[in-house]
């Protein structure tokens, strides 16, 4: 099997070319999302700041958001519920690299909030605090972004978003004991 120079040794044209060994070529990826009717559900209610989530009714886990049938069980999660705007943060890390139309400084964190009662947690932008001091284990409570709030004046709800969550903040409280959600890391 021949080298890529001698590949291109043999046409002449590219005899003193150097091989091409590296293309950066900007991508964008667009795709449409359809959420279903439990994702729906989650969705609408967060515009009324509101986290609705759905138990299982065989192995009783609780999923926000919630995803019309139990991963696990492969049950129907008809039993809904709210949860509390609280959690606990179960990982994180630092970000380093400003994101297109994220309007946060670098660095910021990220964590895996795992919301009092669920057995799943929410991937959110952790906020009130830099980003040095949150830890593993640490209370926090969801902080809403003002387009999301309950009453609208203009008559128009805001479309249904993930973003009507702008991040969450530390509680205040002591850190939550290692067992309430060693299980869910």
């Amino acid at each position: 099997m021949k080298t890529i120079t001698e590949l291109l040794a043999a046409v002449p044209e590219l005899a003193d070319a150097e091989p091409v060994t590296r293309v950066v070529v900007p991508a964008r990826l667009e795709y449409s999302y359809s959420p279903g009717a439990a994702q729906t559900r989650f969705l609408r209610a967060l515009t009324r700041r509101r986290l609705v989530a759905e138990r299982c009714p065989v192995c009783t886990r609780v999923y926000i958001p919630p995803r019309g049938v139990c991963p696990t069980c492969g049950q129907a999660t008809t039993d809904r519920l709210e949860l509390p705007p609280t959690g606990t943060i179960t990982t994180f890390c630092i970000v380093n690299i400003a994101a297109r139309g994220l309007d946060v400084e670098v660095p910021y964190c990220y964590a895996y909030v795992l919301l009092d009662g669920a057995h799943v947690g929410l991937h959110a932008r952790i906020g009130g605090l830099p980003h040095d001091r949150v830890h593993v284990g640490q209370r926090v409570r969801v902080v809403w972004n003002e387009q999301a709030a309950p009453e609208h004046p203009e008559g128009e709800p805001p479309a249904p978003s993930l973003a009507a969550i702008s991040h969450f903040t530390p509680t205040g409280e002591p850190d939550a004991d290692p067992e309430t959600y060693r299980r869910w890391m």
